[in-house]
Formats: C-alpha cells, sequence, structure tokens
C-alpha cells in the first residue's frame, strides 16, 4: 500500500511517496554491496594488497639471489638493440641471444684469464714483501718527533704507531683467509649462472613481456606507459653507453701508462681499471689499487708513479671527455656541462673511495719519509674530494637528470643491498624511479578538468 503524504501547502497537488519494502525474514544487506561500482573497488584493493604481501614474501625469500634476478634483467634490456638488429638480418631470435651471450663469454672468459693469474702472482709477492715494507715505515716512524701546531705538542710517533700496527695487521690479513675466498668464489659463480639464465629467458621473452607489462595497465594510462617506457630506455641507453667509453679510455691509458713504467702484466692492470671504472663514483680509485700494488712489489717509487698517472688519466677523461659524451646525451653542449661541474656541488662528505686511495699512497710514502707521506696524504685526499664529490657525482647525476647528493646515496645503498653488483645497478635504477615519480605524481594530484 503506498502512502500519500500531503503537501506543506494548502492548495497544491498532493505528491506521493513510495516506502521501500521492509527486509523479508528479518535479512539485511549493506549498501555497498548492492553498488556494484563499489564491490569491484573494494575487490581490487584487496587484490592489491594481497598481490603486494606476496610479492613481498617472494623478494624476501631471493633476497640472497636477488642481485642475480636484477643484474638478469638489466642484461636482458641492453643486449636487445643486438638481438633486434641480428634479428632484422634474418638470424632467428634464439640464435641471436645465443650469439650475443657468447661473444659475452667470451669477453668474461679472456677477462678472467688475464686477471686471475696476475691476481695469485702478485698477491703472493705482496704477502711477502708486506712485512718487510711495514718495517721500513716502522722504522721511518720511529724517528719521528713531537711537532707543534698553534702552540699544541702533536705527538705523532703514537698515534702512528697505532694506525700503522692496525694497518699491517689489516693488509696481512686480507691473504690469509681461503676459505672465506672459496665460498665467496663459488657464491659469484651460481649467482653468474643464475644471472645468465634469468637474462636469456627475458630477452627470448621480451617482445612478449612488454605487451603483458602494457596490458596490465589501464586504457587511459597506456599513452604515460609509452612514453615511460621510451623515457627510460633513451636513458640507459646513454647511460650505459657513456660508461663504456669512459671504461675504455680509462682501461686503454691505464694500460699503456703500465706498460711504459714496466709493471708487468700491463694488459691485464689496463682491464681491471677499465671494468672497474664502470663504477660510477668509486670506480676508477678502485681500479688503481692493484695497478699501486703491483708497482709497490717493485718500488714505492713505481707505486708513488702508478697512482699519480692514474690520478691525472681519470682526472683528464672525467673532466674533458665525459662532459662531451654526457653533453650529447642529454642535448647540452660540452660547454654547459663544464660550467655545470664548476658551479655544482662544492661540499659533500667523502665516503669509502678518498679512503681506498689514500692507504696505499701513505704506506708508499711512509716507506720514504714521514713529511713525504703526510704531503702525498694530503694532496691525494684533496684532489680525490675534489673529483669524487664535485665533478663526478654531478655528471653522472646530468646523465640520468639525478641530483649529485641522489647519486651518492643511491651508490651507497646498492653497496649495501648488492655489494659491487649493486653499485653497477643502482644509479639506472634510481633514475628509473625518477622517471616513474614524474609521471605518475602529476596525474593522481592534477586538478580534474
Amino acid at each position: 500500500m503506498h502512502k500519500v503524504r500531503p503537501s506543506p501547502h494548502p492548495g497544491a497537488p498532493r505528491e506521493r511517496e513510495l516506502e521501500s519494502p521492509a527486509p523479508i525474514g528479518g535479512v539485511t544487506v549493506s549498501a555497498w554491496a548492492l553498488d556494484p561500482r563499489r564491490r569491484r573497488r573494494y575487490l581490487q584493493i584487496a587484490f592489491g594488497v594481497a598481490a603486494l604481501f606476496v610479492a613481498i614474501v617472494v623478494l624476501y625469500l631471493l633476497r640472497d639471489f636477488l642481485g642475480a634476478f636484477v643484474l638478469g634483467s638489466a642484461i636482458a634490456f641492453l643486449i636487445q638493440p643486438a638481438v633486434i638488429r641480428l634479428h632484422a638480418a634474418g638470424v632467428p631470435r634464439v640464435l641471436a641471444i645465443l650469439a650475443v651471450f657468447i661473444a659475452i663469454i667470451v669477453v668474461l672468459a679472456g677477462l678472467i684469464l688475464l686477471i686471475v693469474p696476475l691476481a695469485v702472482s702478485e698477491v703472493g709477492q705482496l704477502q711477502v714483501q708486506l712485512p718487510g715494507l711495514a718495517a721500513s715505515a716502522q722504522d721511518r716512524l720511529n724517528g719521528l718527533q713531537p711537532i707543534r701546531v698553534f702552540g699544541i705538542d702533536v705527538d705523532l710517533k703514537g698515534v702512528t704507531e697505532t694506525v700503522s700496527s692496525h694497518l699491517r695487521e689489516y693488509l696481512l690479513g686480507q691473504f690469509g683467509n681461503a676459505v672465506t675466498l672459496g665460498l665467496t668464489a663459488l657464491t659469484t659463480v651460481l649467482q653468474l649462472l643464475l644471472m645468465f639464465i634469468v637474462a636469456f629467458l627475458l630477452a627470448l621473452e621480451a617482445p612478449a613481456v612488454r605487451r603483458d607489462l602494457r596490458r596490465f595497465v589501464p586504457s587511459d594510462y597506456r599513452t604515460d606507459f609509452d612514453q615511460i617506457w621510451r623515457q627510460v630506455r633513451k636513458m640507459l641507453y646513454a647511460y650505459v653507453r657513456g660508461q663504456l667509453i669512459v671504461a675504455g679510455l680509462i682501461g686503454v691509458c691505464s694500460g699503456i701508462a703500465c706498460a711504459a713504467i714496466g709493471l708487468p702484466d700491463p694488459v691485464a692492470l689496463g682491464l681491471i681499471a677499465g671494468v672497474t671504472a664502470l663504477i660510477p663514483y668509486f670506480g676508477p680509485f678502485l681500479g688503481a689499487v692493484p695497478a699501486i700494488l703491483v708497482g709497490l712489489s717493485l718500488s714505492p717509487s713505481t707505486a708513488l708513479v702508478i697512482g699519480l698517472l692514474y690520478l691525472l688519466i681519470s682526472n683528464v677523461i672525467l673532466n674533458v671527455v665525459y662532459p662531451k659524451i654526457v653533453g650529447d646525451a642529454v642535448k647540452l653542449p660540452p660547454i654547459l656541462v663544464i660550467v655545470g661541474l664548476i658551479a655544482g656541488v662544492t661540499a659533500l662528505i667523502p665516503y669509502f673511495g678518498p679512503f681506498l686511495g689514500a692507504v696505499p699512497a701513505i704506506l708508499v710514502g711512509l716507506s720514504l719519509s714521514p713529511s713525504t707521506a703526510l704531503v702525498i696524504g694530503l694532496l691525494y685526499l684533496l684532489i680525490s674530494n675534489v673529483i669524487l664529490n664535485v665533478v663526478y657525482p654531478k655528471i653522472v647525476g646530468d646523465a640520468v637528470k639525478l641530483p649529485p647528493i641522489l647519486v651518492i646515496v643511491a651508490l651507497i645503498a646498492g653497496f649495501s643491498w648488492g655489494g659491487i653488483l649493486g653499485m653497477f645497478v643502482a644509479v639506472p635504477i634510481a633514475a628509473t624511479l625518477r622517471i616513474l615519480f614524474d609521471h605518475i605524481y602529476p596525474r593522481l594530484y592534477e586538478r580534474p578538468a
């Protein structure tokens, strides 16, 4: 029965109001359950939370091998241009991927055959000679006299004796744990094998992976997805191309310098310098350490000359060559990149690089004289601070459009997560996240039309 509501105004026509029927049997249904759109929204949220939970669990279970998956994905992405060109030339995709992988394995095998014998022989020589070098440095330290700085007496002898004793124990301890080294090598081999398997599978299914990713994106956002994909690909290719050119130049110049001085195995030393130069920020200094140690096994003066030459090579390449490469990648004239370097960050806290580079130089200086060690240490730290904290983060930041401080934070995070391998991919991952943020943030907070 319908009820008729009386009109509040006399003489106005009456309005009829329909009453909803009472629930049958006392059963009540929530309002949102009757709304298909709201029900669908809640189901989507529940599915997203469940998928996120499963992803976190899987990542936790794979935490020890997560670096292999990340690097495998990076390799699969980076070899795509070569695979596409071979496939366009009529080579089946599987054979094209295998050909690229064989080339990579041959290069890695050549590096191992050149570097491992050098490492074994030089480590043995250094293990024998380091006690003598430490004793020579200790004799120099024993002759130190207190100095007066601003009216305060500084006892250099006590301080340097403590530092030298800990340094000697540290250096000798680096060559004594063969079991740990063997286990580390085995783990590295397993991770490399997993990395190549992941890279092969992803490279084989690359077109399908992109199609599936695009299919999961809502239709309104697929244009954004295509733009993000193109920008990430362009950034990664430009970044890797610049790093490879710089690494090749540093490797060739370092090898020539080692051969000119007369160091054994200059090709291997140059390869080490080139490979480590692929690591942003710390690479050039890590690559100088083996050559300095080899020179130290010959004479302290040779080690000093090698250190200075490596410093000169990296300084020239990072300040002259790399701005040109980065300028081409980001469509900026080299002069603007150099001006940006000069006007960039002028003071950042130094991290591992300056200390790793300063230890061998100071050790060589102590074997000559305390004043030489002091001058070398101060100059080395000054130069490395300028290069590492001002030049390199700025030019790498220009390549990936990240502030220098974020480049440093990304590298430290990558090192703490995946060691040296993590440092290789830290900056590209950070740059990819920046691109995603630049696209997603405006869409979330843009005002509706």
